[in-house]
C-alpha cells in the first residue's frame, strides 16, 4: 500500500498572525530570533569570553533546552580566527582547561536547529565556537573565533 501526502507549495501563514520569514533577507531571522553580529578584538572581550567559558558546563544544558530565542548575537573575535593564528593564550588555555565542556557545547549547538541556523548564516563552524552566553531570558551571545563573511 502507497500513501501518498500532500503539502501546500506555499508557506502558511503563521497561527500568531506574524508574516512569514523574508526570504529577500536569508539569515537576518531564523525562526522568530534575530541574528545580530559584530566585530570585536579578542583582548577587549577576553574578560566576558573567558567568564563564559567557565560557565560553559551549565550553558550545555541552556543549550540544549533551548527552542525560541529573540536575539542571536555573533561576536567575531576577528583577532582570534585561525587565519590570526588563533585565540590569545588566555582564553586558548582556559578552552584547553575546559576542552571536553567546550567539544560538547559545539555538539549541543549542532544539534540545535535554531543556533546551528543562526551560526550556520553567518558561516560561523561549530568548531570555531569558543563560548556562549545567555544575557537574559531570550538573548544568547554567541563568542566565535573566526572572521565575518565578506
Amino acid at each position: 500500500m502507497l500513501l501518498v501526502v500532500a503539502a501546500p507549495a506555499f508557506p502558511a501563514q503563521p497561527a500568531d498572525g506574524k508574516p512569514p520569514l523574508d526570504s529577500t533577507k536569508p539569515g537576518a531571522t531564523i525562526v522568530d530570533s534575530d541574528v545580530r553580529q559584530e566585530e570585536a578584538l579578542s583582548k577587549t572581550e577576553a574578560g566576558k569570553v573567558i567568564t563564559a567559558i567557565d560557565r560553559t558546563r551549565d550553558n550545555i544544558g541552556t543549550v540544549r533546552k533551548t527552542t525560541k530565542l529573540d536575539t542571536v548575537d555573533i561576536v567575531f573575535l576577528t583577532d582570534a580566527a585561525r587565519s590570526e593564528g588563533g585565540p590569545p593564550p588566555a582564553i586558548e588555555n582556559k578552552v584547553k582547561q575546559h576542552q571536553e565542556d567546550v567539544a560538547e557545547l559545539r555538539q549541543e549547538i549542532e544539534a540545535n536547529a535554531l543556533l546551528f541556523n543562526a551560526i550556520d548564516s553567518r558561516r560561523v563552524q561549530a568548531e570555531d565556537v569558543l563560548a556562549v552566553e545567555f544575557d537574559n531570558p531570550g538573548k544568547v551571545v554567541i563568542y566565535a573565533a573566526a572572521k565575518p563573511p565578506k
